[in-house]
């Protein structure tokens, strides 16, 4: 695909999905603005995709290696909510900025003698409470899209994540899958319908920030 060719199709997408168009594109969002809203599609039928049009077997050709079925499903899943970290042992190894907090010295100066068991407890207990999962729900995105379900990332945000509160999480960090987006051009009998690649970002992880 010429440069030109790639720079058109990326125009016509953004116009197309009108005021989501910094949302959804054939590159990569900033996670500030994350998760993607709900598009406000045109609700006229003429521009749904006909059944000869989601053949799968052609569909899973066009989108390729592409498909991934961690985050992507023909039909609505069995399962509404996956959710990752929210309860057990924490992923990875304990941040720096809680590892090393100096138990022993007060705001006044003062230090004080803390045990290694009550230490250790404590920094993972804080770790615990400041920790921020990644919530991941199934979301339908409508016909005009294949697969038209989606597993989309949220930040957990029943509490927030601060001790003293105030801070809440928030996403830091995104990845993106590249979905089919049925798009026309033109209008009633003059227009041409086809399916595009679109890059979707979805969070990969939050962190804990005001």
């Amino acid at each position: 695909m010429g440069l030109s060719h790639t720079l058109l199709v990326y125009v016509l997408v953004c116009v197309h999905l009108g005021v989501s168009q910094h949302f959804l594109r054939l590159r990569p969002s900033p996670s500030d603005h994350l998760p993607v809203p709900d598009l406000k599609e045109d609700p006229d039928p003429e521009y749904d995709p006909r059944e000869q049009d989601l053949v799968e077997r052609t569909l899973r050709k066009k989108l390729g290696s592409n498909f991934d079925p961690n985050f992507m499903s023909i039909t609505s899943p069995m399962v509404n909510i996956s959710t990752t970290d929210v309860q057990g042992k924490l992923p990875g190894s304990m941040p720096p900025e809680i590892k090393n907090i100096d138990l022993t010295r007060t705001p006044y100066g003062k230090r004080v003698k803390v045990g290694k068991k009550a230490r250790r407890k404590f920094l993972q207990w804080l770790w615990t409470y400041t920790h921020c999962p990644v919530v991941h729900t199934w979301k339908d995105l409508g016909v005009r899209f294949w697969p038209r379900y989606i597993k989309e990332g949220n930040c957990f945000s029943e509490r927030s994540c601060s001790f003293p509160e105030g801070m809440s999480c928030k996403p830091v960090r995104s990845i993106n899958k590249i979905f089919l987006r049925w798009y026309c051009q033109g209008f009633l009998r003059q227009k041409y319908c086809t399916w595009i690649q679109v890059q979707y970002p979805i969070i990969s992880e939050c962190k804990c920030s005001c």
